[in-house]
């Protein structure tokens, strides 16, 4: 579905809304099977949180908030009315979720509580913080201190990307395409010259891997 978000294709989003939707009504009748609950609970229950959870829609007195200021009420809202006894507000954000996503949205989370960074500018003095960090246990070469460190770096670095309302995910993709379409066109480059991958240094290489790099940024600028 999200493939088809992002290539804009309204065909193929129709087709995978309809297989999330065929996992909703699923799991709902297999929970009616069990009596444990049927689709229109399932319905009700979204627009009670909806209803509940948006007061500047639905209350007496309608007010125009932010897009940030809604999900922090969200927030607030949720963490008053919650029935859970051991509710936390890190609580519901899946252990399975992908690391990058996970971070952005712990720490999307927690700025709704006012737990973030006023400027930017004051991520990027922790990224020299935890740089050195990674560096000192470096020269140590403890295995298990670096892992710690890089986790520490890559965590802040999602906060850079949240403070700019750039998904992580999203940009490592974009870099990871366009690795992807440097190193293939250097293995063109090193076929026409009848060199085997692995074959040259790493200074040689490098001098092909610019000329793909040259070439693919003209070719971007000319389609912009």
């Amino acid at each position: 579905m999200l493939e088809a978000i992002d290539g804009q294709d309204p065909s193929k989003l129709k087709e995978e809304l309809g297989d999330l939707l065929l996992h909703v009504v699923f799991h709902a009748q297999i929970a009616k099977d069990e009596s444990n609950f049927d689709i229109n609970e399932v319905i009700e229950a979204i627009i009670g949180k909806l209803i509940e959870r948006h007061p500047h829609v639905f209350g007496e007195m309608a007010q125009k908030l932010s897009a940030e200021q809604v999900l922090a009420n969200w927030e607030n809202i949720k963490a008053e009315t919650s029935k859970e006894k051991d509710y936390y507000v890190l609580k519901g954000i899946p252990a399975s979720m992908p690391a990058l996503l996970k971070a952005y949205r712990i720490q999307e989370k927690v700025a709704r509580f006012g737990f973030d960074w006023s400027q930017p500018i004051d991520i990027l003095d922790k990224l020299e913080e935890e740089r050195l960090e990674l560096k000192e246990a470096m020269v140590g070469a403890d295995g298990e201190k670096l892992e710690e460190e890089l986790g520490d770096l890559l965590f802040t670095i999602v906060n850079l990307c949240r403070h700019y309302k750039i998904e992580p995910e999203a940009a490592l993709n974009s870099t990871c395409n366009k690795f992807r379409a440097r190193f293939k066109l250097m293995e063109d480059y090193l076929r026409e010259d009848q060199i085997r991958l692995g074959s040259i240094e790493i200074k040689e290489l490098d001098e092909y891997w610019e000329k793909a790099k040259t070439y693919l940024k003209k070719v971007d600028g000319n389609k912009t």
